[in-house]
């Protein structure tokens, strides 16, 4: 029998930054410290592909890995965070803080197909690898896994790692990383 597809979901480490304090802000250096553990947490398992998202502190949080590996991540948009219609710092964190208490269901259809599409991409790997995403898409990759319409079923801690396999094309939880409150700042 041959081994299952699967995916490692990494949320990025602790950014310099909140939401609402900068639009694309790296690591700060616990962040960077949070990426060499999950690093050298994984290393046994590879090496295996990655994709990153485009944003700054999930690029940075693949380096380690680059590196345990000899091997460049994939910048692809699918994994990026969740969208926002605005570019104010302070509308999009009241949106974001606001939308995260309900269901997708409530959100517009703009953000119901980005998460549709965010779904349809995980599931059509068509091999294991690592990837280092943000906090809402891996929530989309649970719900799509356990049926649960919640924007959050679960608080992935920074730099934690959730396993899914991919089976005819479904998503299938394995395990959930470690869990820890994120505030919105």
């Amino acid at each position: 029998m041959a081994d299952p597809l699967r995916l490692y979901l990494v949320r990025h480490g602790r950014a310099s930054a909140g939401f609402a304090e900068a639009h694309d802000p790296g690591l700060d250096e616990l962040g960077h410290e949070q990426a060499r553990a999950v690093a050298q947490e994984l290393a046994p398992l590879g090496p295996l592909p990655i994709l990153t998202s485009p944003l700054k502190r999930a690029r940075e949080t693949a380096t380690p890995l680059e590196q345990f590996w000899n091997v460049t991540a994939q910048v692809e948009p699918h994994v990026a965070e969740i969208p926002s219609l605005t570019t104010d710092l302070q509308e999009r964190t009241t949106w974001l803080h606001h939308a995260l208490q309900g269901q997708w269901r409530d959100l517009a259809s703009f953000h119901q197909q980005w998460r549709d599409a965010l779904v349809t991409f995980l599931s059509s790997r068509t091999s294991s690898l690592v990837i280092t995403t943000h906090f809402v898409a891996i929530n989309v990759a649970v719900g799509a896994a356990t049926g649960d319409d919640r924007m959050v079923c679960f608080e992935p801690d920074n730099c934690s790692c959730t396993v899914f396999d991919v089976v005819e094309g479904k998503l299938h939880l394995v395990s959930l990383g470690r869990q820890r409150t994120t505030p919105i700042r």
